[in-house]
């Protein structure tokens, strides 16, 4: 009886640790997964391939600018923005001021690293019936079938504290974005995928605030200003495995928080990838000037170059 006991408590726990590693397990597998819906934040790409000209778009969505159909405005925000169709009846966000250039070529350099983003091009110039003509007018618009979703949180997502996620915030200081607020990302609902997107980009390559400090942080700060760009401070320090950059933008926070030599490590190895020529096809394709491409393509691998030599300099590898 004594015997049987001990065979019926043992396999009560052999069952009991059965149960407990199959719910993690589960538990493990399920966190990207909501709903049946898989949460999608980043994919590996041949990023030597990444065509940064025509950007995730490519040649297949590019606009029929033959005819533009004014549909209505759209409020909010720092720019003027209306809804338009074009030739072929796509449907596109119109964003007309000084953070359409920034936007198209800061979301280009996420998207070729393979971060999922929206997809938009720059139009040197647009007529819109009834509203004008215009310059640099970036559009934005989804491929058939991709819903856009809820927003989403710095901080609140099934990525935290993944290589990913801390490389997506590493690039928000990169790309000097201090506009890092909620209402500017959104899940696109793209089939059984869920897609974790920062959808305005536009308060990008300018400088960050001269201060971190609430109600100050403004002071300073702009956008698409290829020669602040140049000149902001991006690396502050490294060492004893932290990094810490230059990021006076809002939620500020969550952003840095727990920024390693190591998330610098992960995002060097997939910038260093880049050519010269990409970077500057990002650049064209938001139609800066020459002179403006050269400035922005020096900046941004600068940038790549701080990355690189802090990791170096702190003898720091990943280990496979």
């Amino acid at each position: 009886m004594i015997a049987s006991n001990r065979i019926y408590r043992s396999a009560l726990g052999i069952l009991f640790i059965i149960l407990l590693v199959s719910g993690l397990t589960a538990q493990k597998k399920s966190k990207h997964t909501i709903n049946g819906e898989k949460a999608v934040l980043w994919e590996q790409v041949d990023i030597r391939k990444q065509d940064l000209f025509l950007g995730p778009g490519g040649t297949e969505m590019m606009p029929d600018l033959s005819r533009i159909t004014f549909i209505a405005d759209k409020k909010g925000g720092h720019s003027k923005k209306y809804e338009i169709t074009d030739g072929a009846g796509r449907k596109w966000t119109a964003k007309i001021g000084d953070e359409s250039q920034s936007e198209t070529a800061a979301l280009r350099f996420l998207w070729a690293i393979g971060y999922k983003t929206e997809v938009n091009y720059l139009v040197p110039t647009l007529t819109i019936p009834g509203k004008g003509t215009f310059t640099n007018v970036r559009l934005k618009g989804r491929p058939e079938g991709v819903k856009k979703g809820e927003e989403w949180e710095w901080g609140y997502t099934p990525f935290e504290k993944t290589r990913q996620m801390q490389g997506l915030k590493l690039m928000m200081a990169f790309l000097n974005n201090w506009d890092t607020k909620a209402i500017n990302n959104v899940i696109l609902k793209n089939g059984d995928e869920r897609e974790y997107v920062v959808s305005d980009l536009g308060a990008t390559f300018g400088k960050m605030g001269s201060s971190s400090l609430p109600l100050f942080w403004r002071i300073g700060r702009s956008r698409n200003k290829p020669l602040d760009y140049s000149h902001a401070q991006f690396i502050k320090d490294a060492g004893k495995g932290r990094l810490s950059v230059v990021f006076n933008g809002k939620n500020r926070g969550r952003i840095l928080k727990n920024m390693t030599i190591a998330d610098a490590r992960w995002l060097a190895d997939l910038l260093s990838q880049l050519s010269d020529k990409q970077i500057r096809d990002a650049f064209r394709a938001a139609n800066y000037s020459s002179h403006d491409v050269d400035v922005l393509t020096s900046a941004v691998e600068k940038r790549i170059n701080q990355l690189n030599r802090v990791v170096d300099e702190n003898n720091f590898a990943i280990k496979k």
